[in-house]
């Protein structure tokens, strides 16, 4: 069986260590013979590097290791790409989140103003990745999980439109974790589901089980009284205010029993809630540097200081196991249905062809084939239109250098109450972003 070798982009991120854990746990399915990470942070990238280093001595001594900041070292003879990267670090994403809550305005790292700054810092970054890979490994294919994950595939579809990258999203598959557990299942695997909307912003309409069985009244009883909420949930989504999304999808689901509602929307639907739940002084950004930097990167230092990784408490991050997936069925053909961001294409009868939608797709050795949704209800049509606009503005504004469609982007968001409150917002998000976005005019 062929060995594959994969670059890992953004080699310094906290999740490192949990997608290499989780590459060593389906080598029979997905084998390896060569791994390399790569960062333009040197610094940050050592200390994981080197942990991961002895990581891959210990368990899988076979598999050749390098972590480099040179692009040509770290993209030549690989088969794939895995990209997360986060242009800025977590300093700018606390920025992304307390600039908006200053005017009572949603402050998130994928959602409302926040979510476009940090995708107007993400677009340059993910597009020399791409660029990179196609100069050193051109047949490679590039697995990206970059957020904010919608902003970046537009950007992908209007800058890089023959390019062999696949964008995706592991919210789905952390909420179909917790499905799968409130329904008594083994595993995520076990539902056969139909989901449909825009990155962070979709809803399932069918969920049954392998033998047909429709499991949606027994899901939908469940989140109309609890949400999301299960005993043991998944291992990413821990910290309190994951909890309360979670719960909170009970209300969201109420907007529409219909279907059942990826968490994010509660940023579009409450955006009131949330900002008057939100601590303007400490938002998630300090509680990922308080809570999971510390822990990962303090992890890796008792590795390299030990020189073993006996006893670590870093675990296979549940995300990467879709990451895995994504790339057995490309090398295998093996024509799974994956939940992808492509370019909608008829997929939804009636939205946007040019729109980049979140939706099934059976993955194959040429890439995704989006299964047809057919005509979504008004109510969701509308919110997508809306949201989708915000992200088409956006990438044109960091295509054009545009002041004015970033300012008509802002403005757009369901989370921004007028384009007044917009304007002051942008006026800050310029100064602060000044070292990362295109000079706007």
């Amino acid at each position: 069986m062929k060995k594959f070798a994969i670059s890992i982009s953004g080699g310094g991120s906290t999740f490192t260590p949990g997608i290499i854990l989780m590459l060593l746990d389906n080598l029979e399915k997905f084998p390896i013979r060569e791994i390399k990470m790569y960062d333009n942070d040197e610094k940050r990238q050592s200390k994981i590097g080197e942990a991961c280093a002895i990581l891959l001595k210990e368990r899988a001594p076979e598999i050749k290791f390098s972590y480099s900041t040179n692009p040509a070292e770290a993209f030549s003879d690989i088969d794939f790409v895995m990209a997360h990267i986060r242009v800025g670090k977590y300093p700018m994403r606390e920025l992304d989140e307390k600039i908006p809550l200053k005017y009572g305005v949603v402050g998130q790292e994928t959602c409302g103003p926040g979510g476009i700054a940090y995708g107007m810092r993400s677009i340059g970054g993910v597009i020399e990745l791409i660029d990179y890979m196609e100069k050193y490994s051109p047949n490679a294919w590039m697995l990206n999980y970059s957020n904010p994950a919608a902003i970046v595939a537009e950007a992908t579809r209007r800058l890089k439109p023959n390019s062999k990258v696949l964008n995706i999203c592991d919210m789905p598959i952390g909420t179909e974790v917790r499905m799968a557990e409130i329904l008594g299942l083994d595993s995520r695997k076990d539902l056969d589901v139909i989901y449909y909307g825009l990155n962070h912003f979709g809803w399932w309409k069918s969920i049954k089980d392998k033998a047909g069985n429709d499991l949606m009244p027994i899901l939908k009883d469940h989140i109309s009284k609890y949400g999301y909420v299960a005993n043991k949930g998944d291992n990413q989504h821990t910290d309190a205010s994951w909890s309360d999304t979670f719960a909170k999808a009970k209300d969201v689901f109420a907007v529409d029993p219909t279907t059942l509602p990826n968490t994010y929307l509660k940023y579009y639907l409450f955006p009131d809630y949330v900002v008057k739940h939100s601590n303007k002084e400490y938002t998630r950004a300090n509680e990922v540097m308080d809570g999971r930097e510390k822990f990962v990167f303090g992890e890796c230092q008792k590795i390299t200081e030990n020189k073993t990784s006996k006893d670590t408490a870093l675990h296979i991050d549940e995300h990467a196991s879709y990451i895995v997936d994504l790339a057995r069925a490309i090398a295998f053909n093996t024509k799974e249905k994956m939940l992808l961001i492509v370019e909608n294409n008829g997929a939804i009868v009636n939205f946007d062809p040019t729109g980049m939608v979140e939706i099934p797709c059976l993955v194959g050795n040429n890439g995704p084939e989006p299964l047809v949704i057919g005509a979504i209800p008004q109510f969701q049509k509308g919110l997508m239109e809306q949201q989708v606009s915000v992200e088409k503005l956006t990438v044109e504004a960091w295509i054009e250098g545009s002041y004015q469609k970033l300012w008509q982007a802002i403005t757009m968001s369901k989370t921004v109450p007028s384009a007044s409150v917009a304007k002051a917002i942008l006026d800050d998000l310029i100064v602060a972003n000044k070292n990362y976005w295109p000079i706007l005019k």
